[in-house]
C-alpha cells in the first residue's frame, strides 16, 4: 500500500449519512469473504497509510485496528470501490487465519437449511483464549 497526500479521492466515496461506508474483507488468494466492518474518513486513510485494516466500531464509537486485541491482523494489498463508490472491498491476508471474533476464520458460517441457520465451519479457537470478558460482551451488543 502507497500512502497518498491527496485525499481527493475519499471525497469520491458516497458516506451514508453517519459518515460511513461498509467494508469487505476479502481473502486476496482464496477471494473467500471473511468479515464486512464499516470505515470513517479516517478509519479508511489510516488503512491506506498503515497498510493494515482499520474499522470503525458503531458499538464502542471508535476505531479499531483489526487485531489490536486478538493478534489476528489484516494486512491490506488492494483497496476497490464499487460502480455506486458506497462500498468498499480490502483485498488482504488474514494473519493468524481467524477474521470472526467467534474463532471461526469468517464471519459467514452459517448456512440456511430447512429454515434455520445452520453453523457449518469450524471455531478454531476458542474466543475466550482470544479476547477479554469485557471485548465479548461488547461484541454481542
Amino acid at each position: 500500500m502507497s500512502e497518498s497526500t491527496d485525499i481527493q479521492w475519499l471525497d469520491q466515496i458516497t458516506w451514508n449519512d453517519q459518515g460511513l461506508v461498509p467494508a469487505i474483507a476479502q481473502d486476496k488468494t482464496t477471494n473467500e469473504i471473511l468479515m464486512v466492518a464499516w470505515m470513517n474518513r479516517e478509519a479508511l486513510s489510516l488503512t491506506v497509510a498503515e497498510g493494515r485494516a482499520v474499522y470503525w466500531s458503531r458499538s464502542r464509537t471508535k476505531l479499531w485496528r483489526k487485531g489490536e486485541e486478538s493478534g489476528h491482523v489484516q494486512s491490506v494489498s488492494e483497496i476497490r470501490l464499487d460502480c455506486d463508490d458506497d462500498v468498499i472491498i480490502l483485498k488482504i491476508e488474514q494473519l493468524g487465519g481467524i477474521a470472526c471474533h467467534t474463532g471461526r476464520r469468517s464471519c459467514f458460517f452459517k448456512v440456511l437449511r430447512d429454515g434455520q441457520w445452520q453453523a457449518v465451519e469450524p471455531v478454531l479457537k476458542d474466543p475466550k483464549a482470544i479476547y477479554s470478558q469485557s471485548t465479548l460482551d461488547q461484541k454481542k451488543s
